[in-house]
């Protein structure tokens, strides 16, 4: 199995709803750390998974979307709590339609809030 992956830091704010966790509850910043790993059998004709290029650039667009941002205010939380896990799945989501992997295999996108924490979400294509 081969994996390529990149990674980008950030800053974005949130508050987290639903709950009482003190002052979770009111808007504060983290500096994220989204890595992106790509896992699949299969190369393309060049030899690459996928272009690190390729990645570079769509993980520069998604984190550039949420850089310096308010979650909740974005539409990808509306209902939601703005959590870790809930903000992994969104930015896979958002990562996979701008890379074109061959054949099949796992998106992971793991996103530290801080330096000892963490969350993962994995998409099969």
């Amino acid at each position: 199995m081969y994996t390529v992956a990149v990674t980008r830091d950030f800053i974005a704010n949130h508050f987290l709803i639903g709950g009482d966790w003190g002052s979770e509850n009111f808007p504060h910043a983290h500096h994220y750390v989204a890595e992106v790993s790509i896992e699949s059998n299969q190369l393309d004709k060049h030899g690459y998974l996928v272009d690190i290029v390729e990645i570079e650039a769509a993980l520069d667009k998604v984190v550039g979307y949420f850089r310096d941002s308010l979650l909740n205010d974005k539409e990808e939380f509306a209902g939601l709590n703005p959590s870790i896990e809930h903000f992994s799945r969104i930015i896979n989501e958002k990562i996979i339609t701008l890379i074109h992997p061959p054949g099949t295999g796992s998106l992971n996108i793991k996103l530290w809030e801080n330096a000892t924490c963490w969350a993962a979400y994995r998409k099969q294509f």
